[in-house]
């Protein structure tokens, strides 16, 4: 029995975006129970929404964490590339919509 799919290790290549670098959401993330103030099930970020990217973080040694400021929204909330796409640099968004750094995640909601 596999352990499903397997994730390249994203973090041994550069970050797809660096801070202050504006973003648009590629789709809508709600909450999972670890955005505090927040219930669960509710909106975080809707498709369409534009932010900066504030700071870098990883996660278990092997994703980027974006932690994007939604200025409109007033929320900063952690992103995965793929719900990222650069509106200072177009050609980045194409590289995370393609795959590249195995961008994956299967706990986001539409």
């Amino acid at each position: 029995m596999g352990l499903g799919r397997e994730e390249a290790v994203e973090i041994r290549t550069r970050p797809l975006f660096l801070p202050g670098e504006k973003v648009e959401a590629t789709r809508h993330v709600k909450n999972d129970g670890t955005y505090p103030g927040k219930d669960i099930g509710e909106n975080l970020v809707r498709k369409g929404d534009t932010g900066y990217v504030r700071d870098i973080g990883t996660f278990l040694q092997q994703f980027y964490i974006y932690s994007v400021e939604w200025v409109e929204r007033g929320t900063l909330v952690g992103m995965r590339a793929r719900e990222l796409k650069s509106l200072d640099h177009p050609q980045k968004s194409v590289r995370a919509a393609r795959g590249v750094n195995s961008l994956q995640r299967g706990s986001e909601s539409a």
